[in-house]
């Protein structure tokens, strides 16, 4: 099971990438290369239902000394954005600023540049994969979550409104009020990114 719970997102690209086919790709996915050896371990981790960012493929792949190598994490990250250009792998949104980005793979069956055909997942692990991600839309409960987020957005909504108009009429006051005016503003920032965070969860 992953380490993090999934989002809906999340998910549905992990769908997209069992049901992806071939995709051509102009680079090299030959044993021994970079290309191949991080292909293989992001594999590994999609597998888990696991996005790893750089350090953890790293760390899967090297050991944890290297994760402390800038200069090795830096050729590592080179790599992993030319595999991006080339189709191989996608780099995912952050959750938060701070964090590193993660990394999955497009599909688990390339053709690469040499016309060699890679397959980095056997029918029996994307088969568990399968049968883990049924397990957990099933433990999903969509209708009680668009229950409890609907109402919450159309508080957000009617907060972030209020706010503004509150703002509004102060402006169009003979003399405006900076408490009124701050407390409003304050209140339809805070609202505005909690909306914002909502609504991307939804």
């Amino acid at each position: 099971m992953p380490k993090h719970r999934l989002t809906s997102r999340e998910m549905r690209f992990l769908q997209e990438v069992l049901n992806a086919d071939y995709k051509i790709v102009k680079i090299r996915l030959q044993e021994g290369e970079y290309q191949c050896n991080l292909a293989k371990a992001i594999a590994s981790f999609q597998l888990e239902l696991d996005f790893p960012d750089v350090k953890d493929i790293t760390k899967r792949l090297y050991g944890e000394e290297k994760t402390e190598d800038i200069q090795f994490i830096r050729k590592i990250q080179t790599i992993l954005k030319k595999m991006e250009r080339n189709n191989v792998v996608r780099i995912l949104p952050k959750k938060n600023p701070w964090e590193l980005q993660r990394y999955a793979l497009s599909s688990f069956k390339f053709q690469d540049v040499d016309k060699n055909l890679v397959i980095l997942a056997t029918d029996q692990k994307i088969k568990q994969m399968q049968n883990m991600l049924h397990i957990m839309s099933s433990r999903e409960k969509p209708t009680v979550k668009v229950s409890i987020i609907k109402p919450k957005i159309y508080i957000l909504v009617l907060i972030v409104v209020a706010s503004y108009a509150a703002i509004l009429w102060d402006l169009t006051q003979s003399i405006i009020n900076p408490i009124i005016f701050v407390l409003a503003f304050s209140v339809a920032v805070v609202c505005s990114l909690m909306l914002g965070k909502t609504l991307s969860q939804e």
